[in-house]
């Protein structure tokens, strides 16, 4: 048993609370056992076997799970016909390739969408299915039909079982600091984006960070991503309680940083489950990660800062009104994710979310906590404001390449 408390007893009554806490809400509120995610088809599955077949002037073409250096070596070594042949062709592959051109991923992503889309369009009229799952082909046929407009760039799609997506603001390409948001619980290609309450969103997010970021430092050139792609927990579940998925998707998100094109600055911004995620990535992230800022988290697997293992600077924040801060903060038998990032003892630089509400709030204009996320993706840190239990959050950073 983990604790973060000097107490023998204390700890022990925290214990026990955790574990109170788990059984009675597994039992009467809606809390769910593991959730698995089934979906009625697998079609990347089908397309990396095909991949897998398949040669190009006689060689086998690459792993799809080889490192991105490798990818990249193969798509400079072949013409911008064949890229685009193996793109038309593979559009579920070559779209979620660490390594392969960015605007080539595009280009794949949105003939893996429009294929998606048609897809959904036959479901949604097969008499086999129930009206629910009509329904839910009528919801995924229009997600997928958004994700197609005119200007999207979608980094990364994967409609299979409640399905995956990225989706990039800015210039990746030319891009001096990339900002990540790694969003948390409930997140799949159907909440990816919201028209009520749309910063709640990982893309409502990511349109509010870079727009404040670009308000903040004009002569910036950045971009941010808004990073589904992985499999987050459905509902306040065991999943939500331990760190598995947050395993799988931290590799899945150390990859695609370490493949992002350029030499800019990687800023990773964290909410709730998927401060989670941030965390245990963190001894796979590369050099480049400058930031990692934590909003409504759970805890970050780890007793402090320190044990993250990381020289990116590692903020926090907490609005007041937010209910993540009734969760037990320890460690049982991995459940619980470890100590609270926002107390003092946790080491992390904490920074005022004031005007945010709620668990959701942090990315809503006019909050200083989304002025402080862009004031981090900028690199402006002389301009954060700091909350006010750590009044001196922004001192000793070296402002060399500070906006």
């Amino acid at each position: 048993m983990t604790s973060f408390d000097s107490s023998p007893t204390l700890n022990a009554w925290r214990a026990l609370l955790a574990l109170a806490v788990v059984f009675v809400m597994l039992a009467t509120s809606g809390w769910t056992a593991i959730r698995g995610h089934s979906g009625d088809f697998e079609p990347r599955s089908k397309a990396l076997a095909a991949w897998a077949r398949d040669t190009l002037d006689g060689h086998k073409l690459p792993k799809p799970d080889a490192g991105a250096a490798e990818l990249a070596r193969f798509f400079g070594s072949v013409g911008a016909a064949e890229r685009g042949r193996l793109a038309d062709r593979y559009p579920l592959v070559v779209g979620n390739l660490d390594g392969a051109p960015v605007s080539l991923r595009y280009r794949a992503n949105r003939a893996a969408l429009a294929d998606a889309r048609a897809v959904e369009q036959k479901r949604m009229v097969d008499p086999r299915l129930s009206a629910d799952g009509r329904q839910e082909a009528s919801r995924r046929m229009h997600r997928f039909e958004s994700l197609l407009d005119d200007g999207r760039q979608i980094l990364a799609f994967d409609p299979s079982d409640t399905g995956r997506v990225a989706e990039v603001f800015g210039d990746l390409d030319r891009a001096q600091r990339v900002s990540v948001i790694v969003p948390g619980v409930d997140t799949n290609v159907l909440t990816f984006e919201k028209t009520n309450r749309r910063n709640t969103a990982p893309v409502g997010m990511a349109e509010s960070l870079y727009e404040a970021e670009h308000a903040a430092a004009p002569n910036v050139r950045t971009a941010v991503i808004a990073w589904a792609d992985y499999t987050a927990p459905a509902g306040l579940g065991v999943d939500a309680a331990i760190g598995r998925l947050a395993e799988e998707g931290a590799v899945r998100l150390s990859a695609m940083v370490r493949a992002l094109p350029g030499k800019s600055s990687v800023e990773l911004f964290c909410h709730s489950y998927g401060s989670v995620v941030c965390g245990v990535s963190t001894h796979e992230l590369p050099p480049r990660v400058s930031d990692i800022a934590v909003a409504g988290s759970p805890g970050m697997r780890v007793r402090n800062a320190a044990q993250l293992g990381t020289k990116a600077q590692v903020w926090a924040m907490r609005d007041k009104d937010d209910w993540i801060q009734d969760v037990p903060y320890l460690d049982v038998a991995g459940l619980g994710h470890g100590a609270d990032p926002v107390s003092a003892a946790f080491g992390a630089r904490v920074l005022s979310a004031a005007g945010a509400i709620g668990h959701t709030g942090y990315f809503e204009p006019g909050t200083q906590s989304l002025a402080n996320f862009a004031a981090i993706g900028v690199g402006a840190y002389r301009t954060v404001g700091c909350a006010a239990s750590d009044t001196d959050c922004g001192s000793g950073i070296s402002f060399a390449s500070a906006a």
